[in-house]
């Protein structure tokens, strides 16, 4: 039996999110103590009570959900489960870097919390957006997007499963491509509640940027290989996972793909570790051959180590 494990990104924060998990486990409570060492804040505190908008904000938002899902791994870790393939959506990629061995702790907490900033720095608050399309085919929604750069910037940012595709870019152009797409049928238009438009051309200085801090950070090979959203390949070369790091931030995240290839790798059972269970649906829609489990609590543990013990 082929395993691989998903870490999610940004959007899957909650208040509580790791609570149990730090107070069963003291490898989760040490992947805490590293962060706010780093951080210079108490992120377990962040975490477990919040207030919600701290923890909302972009620079604090990512260093919490990859200590979180890492705090968790390290826990699953000690439970003897182990994955052949790796694959995190968009932020979650850090984590499973750190996870394959390649990217030091530390420095992915110091580089999210840059890429947040960055990201948040990159376009004036209000002036980006994103959304949602549910019912409409990838190439549909590119000419939509297309059809609606005459208002400004506006591509797909995420291709989540064959009929979930996340637009981002400047306001009016996002907002023309939803009409667009209320036109052409699609089922529902969510626009999504962020503060940067990710994954988009918007991006590039934030990119740049993150370039730039990236060249002081070591990759090692990686012991796992991961699955990268820029290509939906994957990798086993320090020096392209890094590459990755960079080229994701203003590209879209390929998720299709990146299933549709773990399963062509030999990949029958997926485990999403983290907080949510986002990545677990998205499974579902886009390979429903496989099995999905999720782990973010003792309960949820034990149903995965349960199911795959059977």
């Amino acid at each position: 039996m082929t395993v691989a494990f998903l870490f999610p990104g940004q959007g899957s924060q909650y208040v509580g999110m790791g609570a149990k998990v730090f107070a069963a486990s003291e490898a989760a409570r040490r992947v805490y103590r590293a962060a706010e060492e780093v951080l210079g804040f108490d992120i377990a505190k962040l975490c477990h009570e919040g207030p919600t908008d701290r923890l909302n904000l972009t620079e604090h938002t990512q260093p919490a959900i990859l200590t979180t899902s890492l705090a968790m791994l390290r826990w699953v870790e000690e439970k003897g489960l182990s994955a052949s393939m790796l694959a995190g959506h968009s932020l979650g990629e850090y984590t499973a870097l750190v996870a394959a061995g390649s990217l030091a702790f530390s420095d992915a907490v110091a580089l999210v919390q840059k890429r947040g900033r960055y990201m948040q720095e990159a376009v004036p608050a209000g002036n980006g957006a994103m959304a949602a399309i549910l019912g409409l085919d990838r190439e549909t929604v590119e000419e939509i997007c297309k059809a609606a750069s005459s208002h400004g910037v506006v591509s797909v940012a995420n291709i989540n499963s064959p009929v979930q595709i996340v637009i981002g870019g400047e306001r009016p152009a996002v907002e023309a491509a939803m009409a667009r797409a209320k036109e052409r049928g699609a089922k529902r238009i969510v626009p999504l509640a962020v503060s940067v438009p990710s994954h988009c051309a918007l991006m590039k200085p934030a990119a740049e940027r993150l370039a730039r801090d990236l060249d002081g950070v070591k990759l090692l090979p990686l012991r796992i290989p991961v699955v990268t959203n820029v290509d939906a390949v994957p990798i086993t070369s320090g020096d392209l996972a890094k590459e990755a790091l960079i080229r994701q931030l203003a590209s879209p995240v390929l998720w299709v793909d990146t299933i549709q290839r773990m399963v062509q790798e030999g990949v029958a059972t997926f485990v999403e570790i983290g907080p949510g269970t986002v990545l677990s649906g998205l499974v579902k829609r886009i390979a429903k051959e496989v099995k999905t489990y999720h782990v973010e609590d003792p309960e949820s543990l034990d149903e995965t180590l349960h199911a795959l013990a059977a």
